[in-house]
């Protein structure tokens, strides 16, 4: 009898660790589904004729989709695609280090302004970003650096149609697409994300002993956004030729961001400010998260209106961690135009990643004091940058925190409502473009101000406090190993990925 009883429970313990194993599959499929459909709804939107008119005619060609022929549909994005031609055509790129509309805008100089851009595949999206930049004044004199984390023709062709400024394409060569059964990407035998510490141990997955301080493993998608944000930075500061002098402002800019006409403009005004005012401003925004924008955030409301299915209960916690809080946020725009005036102001404050994070510009100088913390920023466990760099700030020893001096009204604007972090069923990117267009237009006489008021802000309590830990997500010794070496030469780091 004992030994029947014995038996007995090693099947239960068996049926409910496969249970587990296949609610975690479960759940891994329908948010890949949820985030192909997210982007795949984004992507096909057509641009509304309420946001072309605000255009100018010759900028359509930029918002022009191309026909795609019967197999080409809108999955064509997430087709299986070859591997090792991808990773070729990466290499290529990258070791070439082509700058196109050099012979028509000159070289880059050492102050040249580089605009870096942060692109997943939200091409919709990106399109009205380059839209924006094509209206901005002086862009003729800055050099585009787009950084990819995902190869696909039809964005390169984009990119590489730009004719108002010099361009460079580079390729995060560690990516998810280029790596898929593998680290840095999903290896099958990794753990699933919410797996137990025993039941990761009775797998025997890869990473059963480095769960993150949630107690979840590893999501390569999420991961890899922080690897592509420091691979990128690293990237442009230490490895490229034409910019191994440069001593200019980098304005770090995302796909889903939009510019004014006046942000180069602007920026000029912010350093000239810090110059005078506030020498110990090391970074420099563009973009402003402000209570005035009438957000409405749901991040810390547990929905009450749960099923009893047990995955969708699981998946709503899952999606509670990831949800930041300008994510799920909404705005009028109709509030935007009272922080433009003839006298604008802009503010010295302590630099906090969720409020500073948009159009943030920094130099060769601030990177430098950037890296010298580098183990800090590879060892926090939070799978975003932009926090890793809070706690970094709130850890320097024997020095402040950093400070950033940014235009009340703001000079970039985030347009995403469908894609990577949302899961919106109706989105539409058109809806917020012409929002965005509508308040510049409003507020155009206000633009390219003469001069600025620098006002001084020791910051409210949500600037004061320090991080405790962390978000997550970055548990994995492999990817705190992979961001420390991202700082050495590739050549050197193919000892940690091996190429297929």
């Amino acid at each position: 009898m004992p030994r029947l009883k014995y038996a007995s429970i090693l099947r239960v313990l068996l049926i409910l660790g496969l249970f587990c194993v296949w609610v975690q599959i479960m759940l891994s499929a329908t948010n890949g589904a949820l985030d192909k459909d997210g982007e795949e709804l984004m992507n096909s939107n057509e641009t509304s004729e309420q946001v072309l008119a605000l255009v100018p005619p010759e900028l359509h060609k930029y918002l022009t989709v191309h026909p795609r022929n019967s197999s080409a549909n809108a999955t064509e994005r997430y087709s299986p695609k070859n591997v090792s031609d991808i990773l070729r055509a990466v290499q290529r790129v990258n070791g070439a280090q082509t700058i196109y509309n050099e012979d028509l805008f000159g070289p880059v100089q050492n102050d040249t302004i580089i605009i870096a851009i942060q692109v997943h595949t939200r091409l919709t999206y990106l399109r009205h970003l380059i839209v924006s930049l094509a209206q901005a004044k002086d862009i003729d004199r800055t050099l585009l650096i787009f950084s990819h984390d995902y190869y696909d023709e039809e964005i390169n062709n984009l990119v590489r149609s730009i004719d108002f400024t010099k361009v460079m394409q580079i390729f995060y060569p560690y990516s998810v697409q280029t790596h898929p059964l593998e680290f840095p990407g999903m290896d099958p035998n990794d753990c699933p994300r919410d797996a137990k510490l025993e039941q990761a141990l009775k797998l025997k997955c890869n990473n059963a002993l480095h769960p993150d301080l949630h107690g979840h493993y590893r999501e390569a998608k999420y991961a890899q956004t922080k690897h592509h944000w420091w691979w990128k930075a690293n990237r442009i500061f230490n490895q490229l030729q034409c910019t191994a002098s440069h001593t200019g402002m980098v304005v770090f800019l995302e796909e889903d961001h939009y510019v004014a006409e006046d942000f180069i403009h602007i920026l000029s005004l912010l350093r000239t400010t810090a110059d005078k005012t506030c020498p110990q401003c090391e970074i420099l925004c563009l973009g402003t998260y402000l209570k005035t924008y009438q957000y409405h955030s749901t991040s810390d409301k547990r929905k009450k209106h749960l099923t009893l299915n047990y995955i969708q209960q699981v998946r709503a916690i899952s999606e509670e961690r990831r949800k930041r809080q300008h994510d799920t946020q909404t705005w009028n725009y109709q509030v935007y135009p009272n922080l433009y005036a003839n006298t604008q102001k802009v503010e010295i404050t302590p630099w906090h990643s969720s409020m500073h994070n948009m159009g943030m510009v920094f130099n060769r100088t601030v990177w430098t004091n950037i890296l010298e913390l580098q183990e800090q920023f590879c060892a926090y466990d939070d799978y975003n940058w932009d926090y890793s760099l809070l706690h970094l700030s709130q850890n320097r020893p024997g020095r402040e925190k950093f400070k950033v001096i940014l235009c009340k009204g703001p000079r970039v604007f985030h347009i995403g409502e469908c894609g990577f972090h949302h899961k919106k069923s109706n989105c539409n990117a058109s809806t917020v473009i012409s929002k965005v267009q509508k308040l510049l237009q409003d507020a155009k006489s206000y633009l390219f101000p003469a001069r600025v008021t620098a006002t001084i802000s020791a910051g409210g309590a949500k600037h004061n406090k320090k991080l405790i830990k962390g978000n997550g997500g970055w548990g994995d010794l492999r990817d705190q190993e992979l961001c420390t070496n991202m700082t050495r030469v590739e050549r050197q780091m193919r000892k940690y990925i091996y190429y297929t």
